[in-house]
């Protein structure tokens, strides 16, 4: 078994609850545990402003499953819950993004790994950093990429259970 670390978004519908199904689908498939889940932030856009604002958090999971596997069950999970093709970085009713994989790094068509703007992102890195600050990723720590980082824009909406 593997740790991984996804991140999760949606600003279409019942954000919340779209996020909710998809941790409890994921939690029941084959190979995958969640083992942790972070608080829920509502998030201001990034990349197209012109949205709504989004809900974000972050899991850690355990699998049997490669990283490409892991992968896809994500993407078959968002199509099953209703997600369309649209805008890059635009509205969404669930969004799926691999963080991290112990021991594992990628750079192909379909995967990077660790992700590539993880550095980039408060949205990411405060939930992530809630369930996994010691969390190496690539040369540096969670709480030490997210000190770069202003977080003053998240506002926690739901606390982790």
């Amino acid at each position: 078994m593997a740790d991984s670390a996804l991140a999760f978004g949606s600003n279409l519908g019942d954000s919340r609850a779209m996020i909710e199904a998809a941790l409890e689908r994921l939690d029941s498939a084959d190979g995958i545990s969640v083992t942790k889940v972070s608080s829920f932030y509502r998030t201001p856009p990034w990349g197209v402003e012109d949205q709504p604002d989004f809900i974000n958090a972050c899991a850690l999971v355990e699998t049997d499953l490669s990283p490409e596997a892991l992968l896809a069950v994500c993407k078959q999970l968002e199509q099953a819950l209703g997600r369309e093709t649209a805008v890059r970085w635009g509205p969404r009713l669930i969004d799926i993004d691999m963080l991290w994989m112990e021991g594992e790094t990628r750079q192909s068509e379909t995967l990077t790994l660790p992700h590539p703007r993880i550095c980039e992102r408060a949205f990411v890195l405060v939930p992530l950093a809630e369930i996994a600050p010691e969390l190496d990723v690539g040369d540096r720590k969670v709480r030490d990429l997210l000190s770069a980082l202003d977080p003053d824009s998240l506002e926690s909406i739901r606390k982790a259970d």
